[in-house]
């Protein structure tokens, strides 16, 4: 049964890249299509719910963003419970993209190694590969399962939290990382601004985003595959370069970001958008045994590296 959020449950934020609290709004609100169940459930590493929150844009700045929003301390206990077996599934397919995308990476640090810290790391598939690379690695993850599976799968700890639950001395990273991340965490800039701390000068920032400035975005409107309920926040390649540039860091590189998932696992997926087209993807892989294939894909992810200042 559909329902209408409580007012308990939700707060307003001014816009995160200029701190201006006056919008407009893109597309408004429809919690008439969900339940109270399904909106305590969506926060996971691999929520795919249709985005039905009110997005706006920032008048000021142009940046987009979700307002009103699930409170802040509701969406982290949320993405620290639960299971995630759908988004682990996919651990082999994401160690080989992680593995392509580090070799890339290293071209921006002269060959040089060291401690590397990925902030949400869910299953710990990227630290795997940057332990194979020859990185020291650290990790923090908010689900509890997820760090177990990670410890159990690949034997190394993650800890179980966010970026503040774990605060590292000053300049103690060479290269932090976020992958698919940024546009989850409640306060962007905040984080940022902690990342900044404890990287070195010099040191590497890896941001992964979906881009809704992308060409895909925009041709595809409200059904891009990325504007999800999950999604706080909505960068683009001018906003992310300013949020960046804001809290420290000097982007040296932006490009499309390929990943590699399961055929069986993206048309599992797809079903979200179309349950039509999905269910035939799906029962066609299986039926012709290529559910495993790895497909590389791009629907608007993009790469950003940057340096601290």
């Amino acid at each position: 049964m559909a329902f209408e959020i409580k007012e308990e449950l939700m707060e307003k934020v001014p816009c995160n890249l200029c701190g201006a609290d006056d919008y407009e709004i893109i597309y408004s609100a429809s919690y008439d299509k969900i339940s109270q169940q399904e909106l305590a459930e969506k926060f996971r590493s691999s929520g795919d719910e249709l985005l039905l929150d009110q997005l706006v844009q920032c008048k000021r700045c142009g940046f987009k963003y979700i307002n009103p929003r699930i409170r802040q301390e509701l969406i982290l206990k949320g993405y620290s419970e639960g299971t995630d077996e759908n988004f682990i599934s996919q651990a082999d397919a994401r160690e080989l993209t992680f593995d392509k995308c580090l070799e890339y990476i290293e071209k921006f640090t002269e060959g040089k190694k060291g401690k590397l810290y990925d902030v949400g790391t869910a299953g710990g598939s990227f630290l795997q590969a940057a332990k194979k690379r020859g990185w020291e690695i650290y990790g923090s993850e908010p689900n509890r399962w997820l760090c177990a599976w990670a410890k159990k799968h690949y034997g190394f700890e993650i800890l179980a939290g966010d970026i503040f639950a774990y605060p590292f001395p000053d300049k103690f990273f060479e290269m932090v990382t976020l992958w698919d991340v940024l546009e989850h965490v409640a306060d962007p800039s905040k984080n940022l601004k902690e990342i900044s701390r404890i990287l070195q000068p010099g040191g590497l920032l890896v941001v992964n985003y979906p881009d809704i400035g992308s060409w895909l975005s925009k041709a595809m409107r409200k059904k891009w595959i990325f504007l999800l309920s999950v999604h706080l926040f909505y960068f683009e390649r001018e906003t992310i370069t300013r949020m960046l540039e804001k809290n420290g860091f000097e982007v040296i590189k932006i490009k499309p970001h390929f990943q590699r998932l399961g055929l069986g696992y993206l048309t599992y997926r797809a079903k979200t958008y179309s349950n039509f087209l999905g269910s035939v993807g799906n029962w066609t892989a299986r039926k012709l045994k290529i559910t495993d294939w790895q497909i590389p894909y791009w629907l608007g992810q993009t790469l950003v590296i940057a340096r601290k200042k």
